[in-house]
C-alpha cells in the first residue's frame, strides 16, 4: 500500500504540484493531547486554539485506491506552515510565518507605493521606501518573526508529538517570508528574504546555535505576497538549488560578482558553503518548488498572472529567459 502523511494546522493549504504525496502538508487544525511544545526565547506568537477541524477535513478526503492518509501533527505543535522538509531519519522542519501584513506586504494593499516599488533596485532602497512612507511606524515591521520549527516522532508511533523551535528571530524590517528549508549533511538551509541562511545545531539540542547568512539581496521589491525565496532542493550535482518570485534580486556573490535583475523571478544554484552562486534561469514570475527527474532535468510550477491565464509546469533550461518581467503585472491585458 502506498502511504502519504498529512500534517494539519490552521491557515492556508499549500501543496506543490511537484511535492511527493508522502510529504504532503494540509493546513487545518486538530486537537492534540499528549504533546510537548517547547518555545525558544521569549517570542510567543498567537497560535490558534486546537480543534477538530483536521479530523473533520481528513474524513472528507477522497484518495486514490491504494493510498492512505494519516495525521502527523497539528496545532499547537505548529502554526502557519509555508514549507517543510523531511530528513532521512524522519524529523520534519517546518517554516512558520507570523509576518504577514506585519512586514511582509503586498503592493496591491499599498497602491501609493506602486510607482516607487517599480523603481527599486536593491533591498536597501526598499528599506528606505518603507521608512519614507511609514515613518516611525516602520518599527512595527520588526515585531513579528518568521521561524523554523522542528517536529519529531520520539516514540515510533508514526505521530510527530514533540515540537521545538529550531530557529527564530527572523524579524528584521526586510525579512520574510521564510519559505524554504532543507537539511544537508547536518546543516539546515533556510530561504528567508533577503537572505539565504545556513543554520547549525552544534550541540544537538534541537535548537540552532550558529547561523550564517550566505547571501543577501533577494526580494528587491514588495510586489505580490507569496513571491518569495523558496524551493530549496539538493541537485544531482551536490549543489543547492532554490527559486525566487519576481520580487527580484541584487546580490553580490562571495566571489564579488553582482547578480542583478530587480524585475523578475529566477532559479539559483550554489555550493553548500554559499560559494559559486549563479543564476540557473530567469524570467520567471513565481516559480515554486523545484524537482529533478531521474535524468537530472529540472522542473518547476510557475504561478499564473491573475488574469485568467493558467499556471505553468516549466522545464527549467539552464541559462534560459522565460520572458516574464514584473512590470507586465500592471498591464490591463497580459496576453494568453
Amino acid at each position: 500500500m502506498k502511504y502519504f502523511s498529512v500534517t494539519l494546522c490552521a491557515a492556508s493549504v499549500r501543496i506543490s504540484a511537484l511535492t511527493p504525496w508522502r510529504f504532503v502538508l494540509v493546513a487545518v487544525s486538530l486537537c492534540v493531547t499528549a504533546a510537548s511544545v517547547l518555545l525558544a526565547d521569549d517570542y510567543k506568537p498567537q497560535v490558534a486554539a486546537a480543534s477538530r477541524e483536521a479530523e473533520l477535513a481528513l474524513e472528507g478526503f477522497v484518495l486514490p485506491e491504494g493510498m492512505k492518509g494519516a495525521l502527523l501533527a497539528a496545532e499547537p505543535l505548529l502554526a502557519n506552515p509555508v514549507a517543510f522538509s523531511v530528513t532521512n531519519d524522519g524529523r520534519v522542519y517546518v517554516c512558520e510565518t507570523f509576518r504577514q501584513e506585519a512586514g511582509v506586504e503586498d503592493n496591491r494593499s499599498h497602491m501609493n507605493w506602486l510607482n516607487n516599488d517599480l523603481r527599486l533596485e536593491s533591498v536597501e532602497e526598499r528599506l528606505a521606501m518603507f521608512k519614507r512612507f511609514l515613518g516611525d511606524d516602520v518599527q512595527k515591521y520588526a515585531t513579528q518573526h518568521d521561524r523554523i520549527r522542528l517536529l519529531r516522532d520520539t516514540d515510533g508511533d508514526g505521530t510527530l508529538e514533540t515540537s521545538t523551535v529550531f530557529a527564530d528571530g527572523f524579524n528584521d524590517i526586510l525579512d520574510g517570508t521564510g519559505a524554504g528549508v532543507i537539511e544537508v549533511n547536518g546543516d539546515v538551509f533556510y530561504t528567508c528574504i533577503p537572505k539565504l541562511w545556513k543554520l547549525t545545531d552544534t550541540d544537538h539540542d534541537g535548537v540552532a546555535d550558529q547561523r550564517d547568512a550566505l547571501h543577501h539581496g533577494y526580494g528587491v521589491r514588495v510586489a505580490f505576497r507569496g513571491h518569495d525565496l523558496h524551493g530549496l532542493v539538493l541537485g544531482p550535482d551536490g549543489r543547492l538549488y532554490f527559486s525566487l518570485g519576481d520580487r527580484g534580486y541584487n546580490v553580490i556573490t562571495k566571489e564579488g560578482v553582482r547578480l542583478k535583475r530587480p524585475d523578475c523571478g529566477a532559479v539559483f544554484r550554489c555550493d553548500p558553503d554559499g560559494s559559486n552562486l549563479e543564476v540557473f534561469a530567469y524570467g520567471l514570475r513565481n516559480p515554486q518548488e523545484l524537482a529533478f527527474d531521474d535524468y537530472g532535468n529540472l522542473f518547476t510550477v510557475d504561478n499564473n498572472s491573475d488574469s485568467g491565464d493558467q499556471a505553468r509546469l516549466v522545464y527549467v533550461v539552464q541559462d534560459s529567459d522565460t520572458g516574464w518581467r514584473m512590470y507586465y503585472q500592471y498591464l490591463n491585458d497580459r496576453g494568453p
